[in-house]
């Protein structure tokens, strides 16, 4: 149930969502940071968050703990018009399994934007290589879950692959929930310094050092970040923003203007509802041309889809 007692997916949830983007001009949402698995994989990573896991050390419900079919019909009826079956390998061995279900996810899927991983291992260029080959449109790396170093030598012709090819790595590097051996802003900035052309997507804004991947975003063109769980009040309570980095001349607004802020949500796998992610959005202020260039805009160009955005009729005056 939502904060206004509503069922979460349902249709008055559905309603309040389409407001928001209706009311922006826009033909609905692009969200970049969706989570579709095998249902064997998705119900260990729910088991997880049931059991108040080490990582996240809190209660942490299940907001859409539906079948995938359900999930699916939640978000086309929110109008999210693309998305991505973020998934990601906790060891070795797993992602090119991951990767072959994930492609024929996509090939049944046509608003699912091809998604791939990758860990560190002898196969990783080979498996990847085919995986751009087959139109993988974005990959995941999890180097919290995976435990690994994203400078790891088994790695660097990934890097150089995927950045010769254009296609974006949304990976969660920061700290938050709690901190890894290989998280944080450092390894990023190595890795970076060797690969200034990866399309990089840091997840969850960088949480909870969001200045220094602010730093980050300001030194090379292709890094990105995703508004995944910021903002949020179940966010903020253990990483809040940084007040300075806010208002209309702030990085953030700044770089949501110029293309650099990505709308996610971590779908299905959020402890509230989905429009609450947009409403945080919204209570920061920082205009409906913002909202607009992250909620649709600056995914849509990333991602070259075809979708025209129309701005807002005017109300006549008196």
């Amino acid at each position: 149930m939502s904060e206004r007692g509503e069922t979460l997916g349902g249709e008055a949830e559905a309603a309040r969502v389409t407001a928001f983007w209706g009311r922006l001009g826009l033909p609905g949402l692009v969200d970049v940071h969706t989570h579709f698995m095998p249902e064997r994989v998705l119900a260990k990573v729910w088991d997880y968050f049931d059991s108040v896991g080490p990582l996240t050390g809190v209660r942490w419900p299940i907001a859409y703990r539906h079948d995938e079919e359900r999930r699916l019909a939640v978000l086309r009826e929110f109008g999210v018009r693309a998305f991505t079956s973020m998934l990601y390998p906790h060891k070795a061995g797993m992602a090119e399994w991951l990767n072959g279900w994930s492609a024929e996810f996509a090939a049944r899927t046509p608003d699912c934007l091809h998604t791939a991983t990758l860990f560190p291992e002898p196969e990783a260029a080979r498996y990847v290589r085919e995986a751009v080959e087959a139109g993988a449109r974005v990959f995941k790396s999890h180097v919290q879950v995976g435990a690994y170093d994203p400078n790891d030598a088994l790695l660097d012709p990934v890097w150089g692959l995927l950045a010769d090819a254009g296609i974006p790595v949304v990976m969660h590097c920061g700290s938050g929930p709690a901190p890894g051996k290989h998280t944080g802003p450092e390894p990023v900035g190595r890795l970076l310094a060797r690969h200034p052309r990866l399309p990089l997507v840091v997840a969850h804004l960088g949480m909870p050092e969001y200045a220094d991947f602010l730093d980050l975003a300001e030194r090379y063109g292709e890094v990105r970040l995703d508004t995944t769980m910021a903002f949020t009040d179940f966010a903020e309570r253990s990483a809040p923003f940084p007040r300075a980095e806010l208002g209309p001349r702030g990085r953030l607004a700044e770089l949501g203007l110029a293309g650099r802020i990505l709308l996610g949500t971590d779908f299905p796998n959020i402890p509230y509802g989905y429009v609450h992610q947009l409403e945080a959005l919204e209570r920061l202020g920082l205009g409906d041309d913002w909202l607009r260039a992250v909620c649709h805009g600056n995914g849509a160009r990333l991602f070259g889809l075809e979708q025209p955005v129309e701005q807002p009729l005017k109300q006549p005056l008196d």
